[in-house]
C-alpha cells in the first residue's frame, strides 16, 4: 500500500496564519491603488507606453528621447508591486486550500484573490494601450476597490468556527445593503470627479467635459446621502441591541468617512493639490474597509466545540465547551 502523500503530510493552515495572510491582501490591494494615484498625479501613466512590455521589445525601462527616465521608473514600479501582490494572493489561496475542513466561503474569497489580481493587470493593460482615457482608468480603480472588500471579508471568514450565525436582524441587514450601493455610487462619483480634474496621467489626455464643480458636487450629495444612511443605522444598532463589535466597528466606519469627507473638501478648496489625491485614494481604501468589516460583522460563527485527544474509538470524538 502506497504511503501517505507529500501534501498530506503538511500541517493544515492555522486560522492565526490565514488571518495574517488575509491581512495582507487587504493592505496590499489598497495599497496598489494608493501607488496608481502616484502614477496617475505625476502624469507617469504613459511612462510605459506599451503592455505588458514598458517598451516596444523591452520589458523594462529604455533610454527614450521624449519620456523621462523618472517617468518611466514610477510608472514600471507601480508594474512591479503587481507580483507583490500577486504573491500574497496566492499565498492566500494555497492556505486556504490547505484549510481543514476546507470551507467553501473561505476557499472562493482566496480564489478571488490571484483572479482579481490577474483582472487588474488586463484592465491596466488595456488602459494603457487607449491612452489613459477616462473611462477606462474608472474601472481600474474600482476593482481595486472591490478586492478590497473581498480581502477584509478573507479576513472575517478566517478565523475558524462552526456555523454561520446573524447577528443582527434581517431588516438591519437590509440597511447595511442599501448603504453599500450608496457607497458604491459615491466611488463612482469620485472617479467621475477625478476624470473632470487635472491630474490625467500624462498631459495629452483628454479630460471628462463636465466639469469638476459639476462632478463634486454630485460626489458631495451622495456622501451626505450615505451620512444619513449610517446616522440612521447608528440608532438602528442601538435600538436591536447589536454586539458592541458591530458598534465599535460602525464607530471606526464614522470616523473614517468624517475624515475622508473633511480631507476631499480640503482638497477641492486647495485646487486638487497632487499629494492630497494620494491621501484621498487611500481614504477611499480605508471607507471600503471599514465599511466592509460592519458588513462582516453581522454574521458570527460558533465556536466549535473542542476535540478531545486520544478518545476512545466508541467515545464520541467531541466535547462541549465547558
Amino acid at each position: 500500500m502506497a504511503g501517505p502523500s507529500f501534501l498530506s503530510r503538511i500541517p493544515p493552515t492555522p486560522p492565526g496564519l490565514m488571518r495574517r495572510l488575509a491581512l495582507l491582501a487587504v493592505l496590499a490591494q489598497g495599497g496598489i491603488a494608493v501607488t496608481g494615484s502616484v502614477v496617475r498625479v505625476t502624469g507617469s501613466g504613459l511612462g510605459c507606453p506599451t503592455w505588458p512590455n514598458c517598451f516596444p521589445g523591452s520589458l523594462v525601462p529604455v533610454a527614450h528621447p521624449e519620456v523621462a527616465a523618472l517617468t518611466q521608473w514610477i510608472e514600471f514600479s507601480n508594474r512591479l508591486l503587481t507580483f507583490v501582490v500577486v504573491l500574497i494572493s496566492g499565498l492566500c489561496l494555497l492556505a486556504a486550500l490547505n484549510t481543514r475542513p476546507r470551507r467553501r466561503r473561505l476557499t472562493w474569497l482566496a480564489v478571488a484573490m490571484p483572479l482579481g489580481v490577474v483582472a487588474q493587470a488586463v484592465i491596466g493593460g488595456f488602459t494603457v494601450l487607449l491612452g489613459l482615457a477616462w473611462w477606462s482608468v474608472m474601472p481600474h480603480f474600482l476593482a481595486s476597490m472591490v478586492l478590497v472588500w473581498l480581502a477584509v471579508e478573507l479576513v472575517g471568514e478566517a478565523t475558524a468556527g462552526g456555523p454561520v450565525v446573524r447577528t443582527v436582524p434581517k431588516a438591519v441587514r437590509g440597511l447595511i445593503v442599501l448603504s453599500t450601493v450608496v457607497l458604491g455610487a459615491l466611488l463612482v462619483a469620485g472617479t467621475l470627479v477625478t476624470a473632470a480634474g487635472p491630474h490625467a496621467g500624462d498631459a495629452g489626455t483628454p479630460r471628462l467635459g463636465l466639469g469638476v464643480p459639476a462632478m463634486a458636487q454630485l460626489h458631495a450629495d451622495l456622501l451626505f446621502g450615505y451620512l444619513g444612511l449610517l446616522a440612521g443605522l447608528g440608532f438602528t444598532l442601538i435600538a436591536t441591541h447589536a454586539p458592541a463589535a458591530l458598534k465599535r466597528r460602525y464607530g471606526v466606519l464614522v470616523a473614517v468617512v468624517l475624515a475622508q469627507g473633511a480631507l476631499g473638501g480640503v482638497q477641492y478648496a486647495l485646487g486638487v493639490p497632487e499629494v492630497l489625491v494620494s491621501f484621498h485614494v487611500l481614504g477611499a481604501a480605508a471607507v471600503t474597509a471599514a465599511a466592509a468589516t460592519v458588513w462582516a460583522g453581522t454574521t458570527r460563527r460558533k465556536p466549535l466545540p473542542d476535540v478531545v485527544p486520544d478518545a476512545p474509538a466508541d467515545e464520541p470524538a467531541l466535547a462541549a465547551r465547558p
